[in-house]
């Protein structure tokens, strides 16, 4: 290169010809444009515009570090504390196992209970975790862990996983149903959270909404005076007492009487679904539950607990057992297959668990006592790989040998998936800081 033509160089390296000068111009545009769209995700990362920026140009994806593949999640809450051995752990060669057999999945070398033949293939769509493991033996306890990713104590009321979901991925947007529901059991609310994210609580699937409807004398002209009387009743009290109660509970009302006049009410029927789905998913409170888990997630409802009660089998286990999972297999897999034919299993997170899991050793009332330190879950969907297991224990079943799994790796991994800032830090009432998530990190063979 002769050295007038080196004269003619900058400093990025092309020469001083009109058309490198625009592409430089342009780059330096581009680069100061992108820079300012950085500035303000940062500044405004609390209110979702890095998220935005990001999607809007592919070159800052880094802006969204958690990359959001899952919207909204079910759970399938085992309550009571199901054996794994039974479920999602056989172990046929050992005498821990007792009488239940392995049976064959649609996932090569995968093998699940007897006891869930229809789920064996949907195997495809689940990673089992084989080897969650906690301190909390005690069924209040550990459901309150399994539910928090906190032990309890006396100080502090943690906000449920549901809440943090029902928050982050609702939060102040306008939508006529609760963000968390309840289906068949009460779960755990949102505490300092906000009363507006606890769960709306239904008890009975065969009758959802109670009392939804006007009394029949009562117009809308005479609905609206009741509401202006009682707003003006807690507004004096509110400027007498003060109490932030009383705010939230006016939120509640309001979000009451939208429910009410909502045409996203017809979520929670079931009768407009086919016989033959409702067949499938099972005739029962669970499998009614289930299916209108489905119906209320596609009409934007961010988290929805169905409770299936029974599992502490401390006699009489296998029997028991094997009767339950007639009602929880074709559920579950039903579940799948349906969010899977209308579009939404990759991005609905399911997780089926209970509380903790089942002593290796049989007792003298052919049962298995309550035993933390190993049991299994299911996850599915939202982005998780299927097909796979992860964790592992010893022949017995009674130690963990490879990838222990705390509640806080798993929280932490869940809202990995949804978007959801598992580092967050909340104030108690008390002043005390607290993560959203306890001592938990990404799973990261999960979510790659």
């Amino acid at each position: 290169m002769k050295t007038s033509d080196k004269k003619n160089k900058d400093i990025s390296g092309h020469c001083g010809c009109k058309d490198h000068k625009d592409e430089v111009e342009l780059s330096r545009r581009k680069f100061i444009s992108l820079g300012m769209a950085l500035s303000a995700g940062v500044i405004f990362s609390k209110f979702g515009y890095a998220k935005h920026i990001a999607s809007k140009h592919p070159e800052l994806s880094f802006m969204n570090p958690l990359n959001a593949k899952a919207e909204r999640v079910i759970v399938l809450w085992l309550a009571g504390a199901p054996s794994q051995f039974e479920t999602f752990s056989p172990k046929p060669k050992s005498k821990n196992g007792g009488s239940t057999k392995a049976i064959q999945t649609n996932s090569t070398g995968i093998e699940l209970a007897e006891n869930l033949p229809q789920l064996a293939m949907q195997m495809d769509k689940i990673t089992l975790i084989r080897t969650l493991t906690s301190k909390e033996g005690n069924h209040s306890r550990a459901s309150y862990l399994m539910h928090t990713s906190y032990s309890p104590t006396g100080v502090v009321k943690n906000p449920s996983f549901g809440a943090i979901t029902a928050k982050e991925l609702g939060g102040a947007k306008e939508f006529d149903l609760p963000y968390f529901i309840s289906l068949n059991g009460p779960s755990y609310s949102a505490e300092f959270l906000g009363k507006e994210y606890s769960p709306y609580i239904i008890k009975d699937v065969n009758k959802p909404l109670e009392n939804i409807t006007k009394f029949k004398d009562v117009d809308d002209g005479r609905f609206s005076e009741r509401l202006k009387l009682l707003n003006e009743m807690e507004n004096n009290f509110y400027s007498e007492k003060g109490l932030e109660d009383i705010k939230e509970r006016q939120i509640i009302y309001d979000k009451t009487v939208k429910m009410m006049n909502s045409p996203l009410i017809k979520a929670f029927d079931i009768s407009e679904e086919s016989d033959v789905l409702k067949k499938a998913y099972g005739e029962n409170d669970f499998g009614k539950g289930c299916l209108m888990a489905r119906r209320l997630v596609e009409a934007g409802v961010k988290f929805v607990e169905v409770t299936l009660d029974g599992w502490d089998t401390h006699q009489d286990n296998f029997n028991r057992t094997a009767n339950l999972c007639k009602t929880l297999d074709p559920a579950f897999s039903t579940l799948l297959e349906d969010l899977k034919q209308k579009g939404m299993l990759e991005s609905t997170l399911v997780l089926c668990m209970g509380e903790f899991g089942r002593t290796p050793a049989i007792n003298a009332n052919e049962g298995r006592d309550h035993y933390p330190d190993a049991f299994a879950c299911a996850i599915a969907g939202g982005g998780v790989r299927g097909g796979r297991i992860y964790g592992e224990t010893n022949d017995d079943g009674n130690q963990i040998i490879s990838n222990p799994v705390t509640p806080g790796n798993l929280f932490a991994t869940l809202s990995h998936q949804l978007g959801i800032d598992y580092n967050k830090v909340i104030y108690s009432p008390q002043g005390r800081p607290l993560k959203y998530v306890n001592e938990g990190s990404v799973i990261e063979e999960l979510v790659n």
